[in-house]
């Protein structure tokens, strides 16, 4: 599809494709599962499919990143666009890593070094209170912008809570998920179908969330 950096401002969204707003492969993926289950009628179009690169995420928020990147992807896409600002917060840590969770470790995307690097900050946690187990919270903001210029975005927010453990376990998911410990479950987020992390994740929560507003 063509880009139009023109193309007229339309008010029903729902007769155009919509552009999302993300290179991570993992959020794609989840992504294209939650809103085929949503059965709209419209076409979500990746950004790389457009050649759109990341946008730089200068903000001091999820909210903020989020919104940065929906009008960056339809400033230059010319449709609507959707972006997601996730991570993980863990309290003891002040909420890190936050919105750096991708690149905790220096490195954008590296999941391993980022899990690695969550793991030895804790350590000094762990030995002084070995038996207490230490909480985290999956942050997922969605943002959708009509046009670029949108006064008014659609906000979506959704949180998942969990604990960190000091090893990974499970093989599925991305990002932190090996790490992120579900004590009602029994079982980390890496540990979970596609199917059921998408009925209880904080980006599930949060797609469907936007879709009661739209």
């Amino acid at each position: 599809m063509p880009i139009n950096q023109h193309q007229p401002i339309t008010t029903d969204i729902f007769q155009q494709d919509w552009v999302l707003a993300s290179n991570n492969k993992g959020k794609l993926s989840e992504f294209k599962r939650l809103f085929a289950e949503a059965n709209l009628n419209v076409t979500i179009i990746p950004q790389g499919e457009l050649n759109i690169e990341d946008a730089i995420e200068d903000g001091l928020s999820f909210i903020e990143n989020a919104i940065i990147k929906a009008r960056h992807a339809s400033r230059i896409s010319g449709l609507p666009a959707i972006a997601d600002d996730s991570g993980l917060c863990v309290p003891v840590l002040g909420n890190a890593p936050g919105i750096y969770s991708a690149r905790y470790a220096g490195e954008h995307g590296d999941d391993a070094k980022n899990n690695a690097k969550l793991i030895a900050d804790l350590q000094s946690v762990r030995a002084q209170s070995p038996t207490t187990a230490i909480k985290g919270l999956f942050v997922c903001v969605l943002a959708m912008v009509r046009h670029a210029d949108d006064p008014l975005p659609i906000i979506a927010q959704g949180l998942w809570q969990g604990e960190i453990l000091d090893k990974a376990h499970g093989d599925g998911g991305f990002g932190y998920d090996p790490l992120f410990w579900l004590p009602d479950m029994q079982a980390t987020a890496a540990s979970l179908s596609a199917s059921d992390k998408n009925k209880v994740s904080h980006r599930g929560q949060a797609i469907r969330q936007l879709l009661q507003q739209l």
